[in-house]
């Protein structure tokens, strides 16, 4: 039996501790600045291959030089991109950008405007993690192994708690013997 409570508490101790780790590299990044991308295309390998989640931190454009990959809005529907700078066009406020993979340049240049920041690290395959979470049935599935993380974390306190309630229950129906 205690074998058994070892191996519980050491598992529910790694399944916590790799929540956690998870919220931290998925939401609690946006506490220090940075915002989580996920890589979409192949348009930046091999600096950051399909799958990556890419952190970007907002960055002045008077800050970006030529070589360096931005984050920026596309287009109108909001689709967000990372590719390197090529040219800059202070005059114009543009960037004219090209993705590492791509043989020719963007066919758009990018305002000024439309730069959200440049990407600081990555980490591969965890975009295909927060992409999947983000939206259904990957939610539901977060949800539900949440809650069953809660179950496995407070269910030994929860049945020793009952069990004690018990107890107490029993030695108060027991009269005292005169």
């Amino acid at each position: 039996m205690a074998l058994c409570k070892k191996i519980w508490n050491v598992l529910s101790v790694i399944l916590v501790t790799l929540v956690v780790i998870l919220a931290v590299l998925l939401v609690g990044v946006r506490l220090i600045g940075l915002q989580p991308y996920t890589v979409l295309s192949g348009s930046m390998e091999p600096t950051y291959p399909v799958g990556s989640l890419i952190y970007v931190k907002a960055t002045d454009p008077q800050d970006v030089e030529v070589g360096q990959p931005i984050t920026f809005v596309l287009n109108e529907d909001l689709v967000v991109a990372t590719h390197r700078v090529i040219e800059i066009d202070e005059e114009n406020q543009r960037f004219y950008t090209k993705g590492d993979a791509n043989e020719a340049a963007d066919g758009q240049p990018v305002h000024f405007k439309n730069l959200i920041g440049v990407p600081v690290f990555s980490i591969p395959y965890l975009g295909y993690v927060a992409s999947y979470i983000q939206q259904p049935p990957g939610l539901y599935v977060c949800i539900a192994v949440g809650a069953v993380l809660l179950l496995v974390v407070f269910l030994p306190d929860l049945i020793r708690w009952m069990k004690s309630d018990d107890s107490e229950k029993k030695k108060k129906e027991i009269p005292p013997e005169s």
